[in-house]
């Protein structure tokens, strides 16, 4: 059996002590493994993703990252632990406009205090991994929405996570970028990265080896995928 990237064990979420948005969930996720997250708005599928990339934290629950547990941790400690293992794909892109492609990727290593040399080594490195190092000096509202979210998988792989996460990846995209984004994600999975997405693509839950839907905070289904 594959080692455990994620370990989950009841995991709750709370706002102003009375909305319960996660509601005692379990989850476990293998490393190289491509999970997609479904389910109806408002259904905590997002609300899971941010505690699983450590921007949030449960209001009860035990969660394990590699083995470790993070209940102790601080807000730098998890920072450095999202710095270093953690990618994110967003829906909105999230590039700054005035900056190029190339330094928008290069931005977590900034973070991390990486010298520029090699930031700027690893950014177009990344960047010919999505196809996209022709763009490298194209500013966001030069490329068109599909480049400007390989942008950002390249952003989200310049760190060489462990875990890469995406949030809606083809939510903003035309059917035929869509499945561009789709092949990229799958192509990355084959390289050995662990994929989660929350996603209300039928085509990108078919690909992912599990399928994972909840309602209402709650576990509904946890099933196989297309593989």
């Amino acid at each position: 059996m594959a080692e455990s990237i994620i370990t989950a064990r009841d995991l709750t979420k709370e706002y102003n002590g009375k909305l319960r948005a996660l509601d005692r969930v379990t989850v476990e996720v293998a490393r190289g493994e491509w999970l997609a997250i479904m389910g109806p708005s408002g259904s905590g599928k997002t609300t899971l993703l941010e505690i699983l990339g450590c921007l949030s934290r449960p209001s009860a629950g035990i969660y394990r990252f590699g083995g470790t547990p993070l209940g102790d941790f601080g807000e730098a400690d998890l920072a450095r632990l999202r710095g270093r293992d953690i990618g994110f794909i967003f829906q909105a892109f999230n590039l700054l406009p005035r900056l190029s492609l190339a330094e928008n990727v290069q931005l977590p290593l900034v973070y991390q205090r990486v010298p520029r040399p090699e930031r700027r080594a690893r950014a177009l490195e990344a960047l010919a991994r999505v196809s996209l190092e022709h763009r490298a000096r194209h500013r966001p509202s030069h490329v068109s929405g599909g480049e400007r979210q390989r942008a950002a998988i390249a952003r989200a792989l310049v760190t060489r996570p462990t875990l890469l996460l995406g949030d809606e990846p083809t939510g903003n995209l035309d059917s035929d970028t869509g499945r561009e984004i789709l092949e990229l994600l799958a192509g990355i999975h084959r390289e050995g990265a662990t994929v989660v997405v929350v996603t209300h693509d039928a085509s990108i839950a078919e690909r992912a080896g599990r399928k994972l839907r909840i309602r209402d905070g709650r576990i509904e289904d946890d099933s196989g995928g297309g593989g």
